[in-house]
């Protein structure tokens, strides 16, 4: 659960006080539900701060969503985020109930691999191993070896034996692994709408307008772009990154609602938004989670044919670390 703080608490220095006023009987509610149902909510760090800071028992990067779902001892969790989450959410934890508030809060990412898909890789490259991102379907991660996250992607695939890897779906961050082992890397070519957005000339333009600002950027992102950024790393690399380094301006190339959380814990840190949003994270909104809540609705399942291989592939993933 959330910590005993007040709601105005943790939302001061995050919204307007007329906002937190507004909020405060939705977030409220919530709160009550969530004892009711012995339930948490995770939330990836794309959420809106309302939910970040609001509701949220747990944040991160999809890899420590899975850990933490794992770990949970809640009855329910409910993801504040996209449906693969919710579905490795379930994986992981096969005996709790996974609610998300939006059962079409989608991926495009992952929308574009199949199972199918991957069989015929497997029959083109026999020899190869294959791992996928964690952004793609439970029926994908059950056709594949392992599974990985921009913040590991580098050491799942060191730390397998095949010199040859599949890896799927995401082109730009298979690129930039590719860039970083001896390993031959067969890509596939999905992508990411929100980081395929980005250029290089946009990020030279900031370059130009703020003297000495520093670019940080996720690997899904375009190769340009990544060669323009002085850090690249995973949603949580980034945030520790700003902690870290505590540059005076910073421009956090991803998903813009990113910046509005990290913001919050780096106050003298000016951050330059480049705004560009997932439209599935925004499906999810205060009152979709009190909803969900209240009619215990929008539950997640896997199939148990799908669900054990899926699980062999993450927790392999989770053994890497």
């Amino acid at each position: 659960m959330t910590t005993a703080l007040t709601i105005t608490d943790r939302l001061d220095s995050v919204l307007p006080d007329v906002e937190i006023q507004a909020l405060t009987p939705l977030i409220e509610e919530i709160e009550e539900l969530k004892v009711l149902r012995n339930a948490v909510v995770l939330a990836h760090n794309y959420m809106t701060p309302d939910i970040y800071h609001g509701v949220a028992d747990v944040t991160g990067d999809s890899l420590a969503l899975a850990r933490l779902a794992a770990d949970t001892d809640a009855d329910v969790i409910v993801m504040a985020g996209v449906h693969f989450m919710a579905e490795t959410a379930k994986i992981v934890s096969p005996n709790k109930i996974v609610l998300i508030p939006d059962l079409d809060a989608g991926c495009s990412l992952a929308d574009s691999i199949t199972p199918q898909d991957v069989a015929l890789l497997r029959e083109r490259y026999p020899e190869a191993a294959v791992v996928t991102y964690v952004n793609t379907s439970a029926a994908v991660k059950a056709a594949c070896d392992i599974t990985c996250t921009s913040g590991n992607a580098l050491a799942v695939v060191e730390s397998l034996d095949a010199d040859q890897i599949i890896f799927l779906p995401d082109q730009y961050l298979g690129r930039w692994v590719a860039g970083q082992t001896k390993k031959e890397i067969i890509l596939w070519q999905g992508s990411c709408e929100v980081h395929e957005r980005f250029t290089g000339a946009e990020l030279r333009l900031y370059r130009n307008d703020y003297p000495g600002i520093q670019i940080i950027a996720h690997p899904e992102c375009p190769t340009d772009v990544l060669e323009e950024a002085d850090f690249v790393g995973s949603t949580s690399g980034m945030l520790s990154w700003v902690r870290t380094e505590k540059p005076d301006r910073v421009v956090m190339v991803t998903e813009c609602s990113m910046s509005d959380n990290v913001a919050v814990g780096s106050p003298d840190t000016e951050f330059i938004r480049p705004c560009n949003l997932c439209p599935y994270m925004k499906m999810i909104t205060l009152g979709g989670i009190r909803d969900t809540l209240v009619e215990m609705k929008h539950e997640v399942i896997v199939p148990d044919d799908i669900a054990e291989r899926a699980r062999l592939a993450v927790d392999r993933m989770l053994a890497v670390g």
